[in-house]
């Protein structure tokens, strides 16, 4: 909401705004929730909470969860309680209140971003929404233009995580021989990060003034992004010794604590399924080969979905070429400047705000609000 929004407008956005917070506290049984934060922190003081190591980490979670939850929504009535104590002072003021206004317009708009927030999370009822994710960026049709949209795209992805205080580990970053990079993997560790960052697998289209055309002529090109969720501890996924090839090799690249000084990168190659992992962040090869592992596991996870006729959909967006027809997203930097989600429709012409800030909660929350709506 503009700060120059009259009072009337704001307090009426803001009885809207109350019923929703109201909604959202039902789904998240704020009224129980806070007998059972005293219930868990009681429990995690006990004697002999650690010895299970894997229970109490669960334990903690839970805790973790739970409590944010009630903090989120005991802020965002705060927020609601100043915003309306703003347009009261406004009133008394009368001409001179002006101030006021823009204060509670203000605090409108964090309340509402807040329960934007709230609402998204309530929407993620996947086993693994709630958990981490393994985020792959590979080129495909526009042969060097595919691999530098692949590193702006890593770029994007990056600065998005930083956003929101995400953990991220780049597993793997090797560079292309001209410019950009070959594929790029990393994973991230955060709040929702699979549920928020599923909306962001399929085909993501570029178009721009080549930089590497000498007639500076427009070039349409394409990068696949992939999620996968990292799968918790107490899902086991084989893997036999036999079934395994593990190359290493010189580490280069983009990041990474050994690039260019160890043979420390380490490849593994499934190959009953001919799935091929790299990994190269860490220093040494016993780090990388876990990591690999990891992830190995996760895609092995996500074929065994599929073979049991489960919808690939549902983790990792349907399997479509790299290329014109399949996008999901358009970034148009010539002859004009958007970004438009094909799916949910919802669009800017700040193009610098999405790719080089990482701005794209107005698409992963569209998106999900949309696919919200496709479901009912």
């Amino acid at each position: 909401m503009a700060a120059d929004a009259s009072a009337e407008s704001i307090l009426t956005e803001l009885d809207a705004l109350a019923a929703r917070l109201t909604e959202v506290e039902a789904y998240l049984h704020i009224d129980e929730a806070g007998g059972r934060v005293t219930e868990l922190e009681q429990a995690s003081s006990a004697p002999g909470f650690w010895d299970d190591a894997d229970a109490a980490r669960a334990h903690m979670a839970e805790l973790s969860q739970v409590k944010g939850d009630v903090e989120l929504v005991d802020r965002a009535h705060e927020r609601l309680s100043d915003a309306r104590a703003a347009l009261e002072l406004a009133e008394e003021m009368g001409e001179d209140g002006a101030e006021f206004v823009a204060e509670a317009a203000t605090a409108a708009e964090e309340l509402t971003r807040a329960i934007d927030e709230m609402e998204l999370s309530s929407w993620f009822t996947g086993e693994f929404d709630h958990g981490s994710a393994i985020l792959s960026i590979k080129p495909g049709q526009g042969g060097l233009e595919a691999q530098d949209w692949t590193f702006m795209l890593f770029k994007m992805y990056m600065k998005y995580c930083a956003r929101r205080g995400w953990k991220v580990t780049v597993n793997d970053c090797p560079a292309a021989e001209v410019i950009g990079i070959d594929r790029a993997t990393i994973t991230v560790e955060g709040k929702d990060a699979f549920g928020m960052l599923r909306a962001e697998a399929g085909v993501h289209r570029l178009v721009r003034i080549s930089p590497t055309d000498a007639k500076k002529r427009r070039q349409t090109t394409f990068a696949g992004v992939e999620v996968i969720p990292v799968l918790p501890d107490d899902i086991e996924i084989e893997v036999a010794p036999d079934d395994i090839r593990v190359d290493v090799y010189h580490a280069s690249g983009p990041g990474g604590q050994g690039v260019n000084t160890t043979d420390s990168a380490v490849r593994v190659t499934h190959m009953p399924t001919g799935i091929v992992v790299t990994c190269q962040n860490e220093r040494s090869q016993i780090q990388n080969k876990a990591a690999c592992m990891q992830i190995l596991k996760a895609r092995l996870y996500e074929l065994e979905l599929e073979k049991r006729g489960e919808m690939l959909d549902e983790i990792r967006g349907p399997k479509t070429d790299i290329g014109f027809g399949n996008q999901i997203r358009s970034y148009v930097l010539y002859p004009y400047q958007m970004v438009k989600d094909l799916r949910s429709g919802v669009e800017t012409s700040n193009v610098d705000g999405v790719l080089e800030d990482g701005d794209l909660d107005p698409f992963i929350i569209g998106y999900h609000r949309w696919a919200t709506e496709q479901a009912e």
